[in-house]
C-alpha cells in the first residue's frame, strides 16, 4: 500500500515536472519566434526578400512541390510535364525517349516513386554482467559472498522450488504484417527529412533527463520501502548470473533500400545499404538523392595535375551520343542540380531528355581530398579561380572524353576516334555563378594552348566574371579584402565552419527556421542585407544537406581575393599574383590576362541567362559579357527571367528548364551513320 501511494506520487510529481519544463520551453521559443515577428515587421524591404519562399519553398526538402493527380504515381519524365499539362489521365507509368534518331533506343527513365524503401530494423540488448573489473571484484569478495550466499541458497532451496519448473518467458516485440508496413510507410515518409531542429533536441533531452532522474528516485523508494526488493538486489548480487541470450534474443539492424536502377538493358532493383545519423542530422549526398529517386548513378574520381581529387558524378546513359556537363557554383556542390527532385531540377530534365548527365565538383571541401594526405589546410586551400577553369574543369571534361569514347567503341568498334573532331558524342556545359566563369576561362585558355575543348555549346546561368556594377555591400568587401588581403590570408586560409559541431549546428537550425516561420523570415532577411537585397532563398539553402556536420564546400581566400581583383579593375582577369616578377612567371606577361579581349577565339554557341532580381550577379554584369561575345562574333544569346541569384539551381522554375531544354535540343547528335561515313 505504502509503496502504492509512493509510485503514485512519483508518477504525479513526475508528469508535473515535464509539464512545466516543456511548458517554460515551449514559452521561451514562442517568445523568440515573437520577436522575432516584430523585428520582421519593422524591417525595410522583406515583402520583396520573401516573396515566393511560402510553402514548400521554405523547406529544404527533395521532392519539389505535390504532382498533379495525373502524375500520382511519380513519373519522372520532364518532357511529359512540359508538353502534356493538358492531358488529365490516370496512368501509373510513362517511358520516354530521345525524340532523336540517333541509331539507338535510349532506355526509359525510371519512376520516381520505384524506389521502395523496406526496413527492418529491431534492436539488440546484450547485458554483459561480466568484465574484467567484474572478475576480479568477485575474487576479492569471494568469502564475503559465500557466508551472505548459504541463507539466499537455502531460502531459494525452499521457498522457490515450486516456481522452477516454469521457465521466464521473455517478451517478444512481435508485430503483425499490417501494423509492420504502417511503420514501414510511416517510416518511409518521415525519411524525406531525417532532422531534428535544435528545439526538438532539447525537448528530446529534457524528457529522458527527467525520465532518468524520477527513475533513479523510484528505484531508491523501492530499495528502502520493500525489504523483499532490497533482499531481490542483495541476492541478485551475491549469485550473479551470466545471461547468455539466444539467437532469437539478438537482432542485427539491417537497413537497406531497394532501389531500381538502370543496368545495361533493363531496370533492376538492387539492394543499398542506407544510414541514419544518431544525432538526426541530414547527411544525404548526391548519390543518396539520385539513387532514392530511382535514377542510375555512378562516381567517378579525378586527379588535377596539381593533386587535387575532384569527384565526377554521373547520372549515366552509356549508350547516348549527347552529353551533359553540369558545374555549380561559390559555396555549393553537385546537390544544387538535383535539389528539386523529379520535376525541378536540371540534371533529372536532361537525363529525361536522353542525355548522359556528368554532375562536376570543384575542389574546396573540408574534408581536403587530396593526394597527399598529409597536405596542411593553407596548402589545400591555396587556389584561385584560375585553378578551376585551368586544372579542374579540363581534369572532368578529359575524364569525360576518356570515358564517353571507351563505352562508345566498346559498343561499336568501328567508330574512329578521329571522326568528327576527335570525338563520336557531343558535349553541351550547364554553368552557374562561378562555374560560368570557370567554363570561360576553360575554353579561352584552351583555345589559346591550341588544345580542344570538347564543348559544342555553352548554357550560363547568371554567370560571374564582371562584378563592377554590384551593389554597396560587395564594394566594402572588396575594400576589406584588398586593403588587409596581407595580413587576412595567414589567418584565414578559407571560410568555411570548422568543427563538426557547428556545422551540426547549423544542419538543425535550417530545421528550426523552418519550424518557426518568424525566425526563419528574419534570418532570411538579415541573409538578403548581407549579400545586397538578393530574394533567393537563403534558409532553404542552408538546409541542404551538402552543408552537414561531416563536410561542406568552402571559399577559398584566394577565390574571394580574385572576385575582390575582378571588381576593382572592371575586367574579367585572370588572378593578379601582386608583381610584374611573378605574373611574368605564370602569365609571361606583367598583367594578368584579360579574358574578356580573347572572347572571339570562342567557337561554340554560348547562352547566357541573367536574373531580373538576382542582387548578386545583377543583369548588366552579365550583359557585358554578352556586349563582348557580340562584338567578336560569337554566337551568343541573352535572355532574363524574374529570378534571384539561387533560382536558377535551388527554386523550382518549368519555364526555365524548358528554355534550358530546348538550348540543349539546338545541338544535333551525331548520326551514326555519318561516324561510319567518315570512318570508311
Amino acid at each position: 500500500m505504502v509503496l502504492r501511494l509512493v509510485d503514485n506520487l512519483i508518477a504525479i510529481t513526475k508528469e508535473s515536472v515535464k509539464t512545466f519544463t516543456y511548458e517554460s520551453l515551449n514559452n521561451i521559443v514562442r517568445l523568440i519566434n515573437g520577436i522575432s515577428a516584430i523585428l520582421l515587421a519593422i524591417l525595410p524591404g522583406k515583402a520583396t526578400i520573401l516573396e515566393g519562399l511560402q510553402g514548400w519553398e521554405l523547406r529544404p526538402a527533395f521532392r519539389g512541390p505535390r504532382l498533379p493527380r495525373w502524375m500520382g504515381n511519380g513519373v519522372s519524365s520532364f518532357n511529359q510535364l512540359i508538353h502534356e499539362l493538358s492531358v488529365d489521365s490516370d496512368t501509373s507509368s510513362v517511358d520516354y525517349s530521345s525524340g532523336e534518331d540517333d541509331g539507338y533506343s535510349s532506355p526509359a527513365s525510371p519512376k520516381s516513386q520505384s524506389s521502395r524503401m523496406s526496413w527492418a530494423s529491431s534492436v539488440a540488448e546484450h547485458d554483459k554482467h561480466w568484465t574484467v573489473v567484474g572478475y576480479l571484484l568477485s575474487w576479492v569478495f569471494f568469502p564475503f559472498k559465500l557466508l551472505l550466499g548459504l541463507p539466499f541458497w537455502l531460502y531459494r532451496l525452499l521457498f522457490l522450488r515450486g516456481n522452477s519448473s516454469s521457465p521466464i518467458q521473455r517478451p517478444r516485440h512481435l508485430q503483425s504484417p499490417r501494423k509492420l508496413q504502417s511503420w514501414k510507410e510511416h517510416f518511409v515518409h518521415r525519411a524525406t527529412d531525417r532532422r531534428r531542429g535544435v528545439i526538438e533536441d532539447l525537448h528530446l533531452g529534457t524528457e529522458i533527463f527527467i525520465e532518468a532522474i524520477f527513475d533513479a528516485v523510484h528505484k531508491v523508494a523501492h530499495f528502502l520501502l520493500s525489504p523483499s526488493e532490497a533482499f531481490r538486489v542483495l541476492s541478485g548480487w551475491a549469485f550473479p548470473k551470466q545471461h547468455f541470450p539466444d539467437s532469437a534474443d539478438v537482432h542485427e539492424s539491417v537497413e537497406t533500400v531497394p532501389t531500381a536502377v538502370l543496368g545495361d538493358n533493363e531496370a533492376a532493383p538492387t539492394e543499398r545499404k542506407a544510414t541514419f545519423h544518431p544525432l538526426n542530422t541530414d547527411a544525404r549526398t548526391c548519390q543518396d538523392v539520385i539513387t532514392e529517386l530511382g535514377y542510375p548513378y555512378e562516381a567517378i574520381h579525378v586527379v588535377t595535375e596539381d593533386g587535387y581529387i575532384l569527384l565526377l558524378e554521373r547520372i549515366p546513359r552509356r549508350d547516348s551520343r549527347k552529353a551533359v556537363y553540369l558545374q555549380h557554383g561559390v559555396m555549393d556542390s553537385s546537390m544544387g542540380w538535383v535539389s528539386n527532385g523529379v520535376v525541378g531540377s536540371p540534371a533529372f530534365a536532361a537525363f529525361d531528355q536522353g542525355y548522359d548527365v556528368f554532375l562536376g565538383n570543384f575542389r574546396g571541401l573540408v574534408s581536403r581530398e587530396h593526394v597527399d594526405r598529409s597536405i596542411s589546410s593553407r596548402q589545400y586551400w591555396h587556389y584561385s579561380i584560375n585553378e578551376h577553369g585551368t586544372k579542374d574543369i579540363p581534369a572532368m571534361i578529359e575524364k569525360i572524353h576518356q570515358v564517353k569514347t571507351s563505352e562508345l567503341k566498346l559498343r561499336d568498334p568501328d567508330l574512329d576516334e578521329a571522326n568528327s573532331s576527335g570525338q563520336p558524342y557531343n558535349l553541351c556545359a550547364i554553368c552557374h555563378s562561378l562555374g560560368g566563369a570557370g567554363i570561360l576561362m576553360y575554353v579561352v585558355t584552351r583555345r589559346l594552348e591550341q588544345k580542344p575543348h570538347r564543348l559544342s555549346r555553352l548554357i550560363l546561368l547568371s554567370p560571374a566574371g564582371f562584378h563592377a556594377d554590384s551593389n554597396l555591400a560587395f564594394t566594402l568587401v572588396e575594400y576589406m579584402f584588398l586593403a588587409l588581403a596581407p595580413i587576412m590570408v595567414k589567418l584565414v586560409p578559407a571560410f568555411y565552419i570548422p568543427t563538426r559541431f557547428f556545422r551540426m549546428l547549423l544542419n538543425k537550425l535550417a530545421r528550426d527556421f523552418h519550424n518557426y516561420p518568424a525566425v526563419g523570415g528574419l534570418v532570411q532577411t538579415l541573409m538578403s542585407y548581407v549579400v545586397g537585397g538578393d530574394s533567393s532563398n537563403w534558409v532553404g539553402v542552408l538546409g541542404l544537406p551538402h552543408y552537414n556536420m561531416n563536410d561542406m564546400p568552402g571559399v577559398s581566400f584566394y577565390v574571394a581575393l580574385h572576385l575582390a581583383q575582378m571588381k576593382r579593375s572592371g575586367k574579367f582577369k585572370m588572378f593578379d599574383y601582386g608583381s610584374r616578377k611573378a605574373n611574368m612567371e605564370v602569365y609571361e606577361s606583367p598583367e594578368p590576362l584579360d579574358l574578356g579581349e580573347y572572347y572571339g577565339l570562342i567557337d561554340i554557341p554560348v547562352d547566357l541567362v541573367a536574373g531580373k532580381k538576382d542582387k548578386v550577379i545583377r543583369p548588366s554584369m552579365v550583359r557585358k559579357h554578352y556586349d563582348l561575345m557580340n562584338e567578336a562574333g560569337v554566337d551568343v544569346s541573352y535572355t532574363e527571367y524574374e529570378y534571384a541569384h539561387l533560382d536558377f539551381t535551388f527554386s523550382h522554375r518549368e519555364e526555365l528548364l524548358a528554355y534550358v531544354m530546348s538550348r540543349l535540343q539546338l545541338v544535333k547528335s551525331i548520326p551514326k551513320e555519318d561516324l561510319h561515313e567518315h570512318s570508311d
